[in-house]
């Protein structure tokens, strides 16, 4: 799936995602800045999370329950030296889980990502529209 969105349009994109049955296990790709967090939240907004979410960049996961008490673990890998730093937080407990595991900046884990994953990669038109795809 390829689309084209506007911030506006990002509860729909969301949902188109979630329609598309991805794998629990997604890869989010894209320059920094580019809203992979945005997408993000909104994603865990659109499975039913009502608390706050926010950015793991200093803890590397945070952990949202939905109203459906599904787990939900977001990943933020920018600040992971190597692999083993991931290795040492339980990261397999987490990806083989059966959970929803969003990761930014899978290619610090790229040794450790389930071979059963899906990904998002989101890129910054010239217009300020985002094109996404998901494969």
């Amino acid at each position: 799936m390829t689309i084209t969105f506007s911030i506006d349009q990002l509860a729909a994109v969301a949902q188109q995602i979630l329609d598309q049955n991805p794998n629990k296990v997604i890869l989010f790709n894209g320059e920094m800045g580019v809203g992979k967090t945005t997408l993000i939240k909104q994603l865990c907004k659109t499975l039913g999370v009502k608390e706050a979410t926010s950015s793991p960049t200093f803890s590397l996961v945070n952990e949202y329950q939905t109203a459906k008490n599904q787990t939900i673990y977001h990943f933020d890998f920018y600040r992971l030296n190597k692999e083993s730093e991931a290795l040492d937080m339980g990261i397999d407990d987490y990806l083989y889980s059966g959970n929803w595991c969003f990761i930014e900046w899978s290619e610090k884990i790229e040794n450790l990502i389930p071979e059963q994953h899906s990904v998002i990669t989101i890129e910054l038109l010239a217009d300020g529209n985002r094109s996404l795809e998901l494969t």
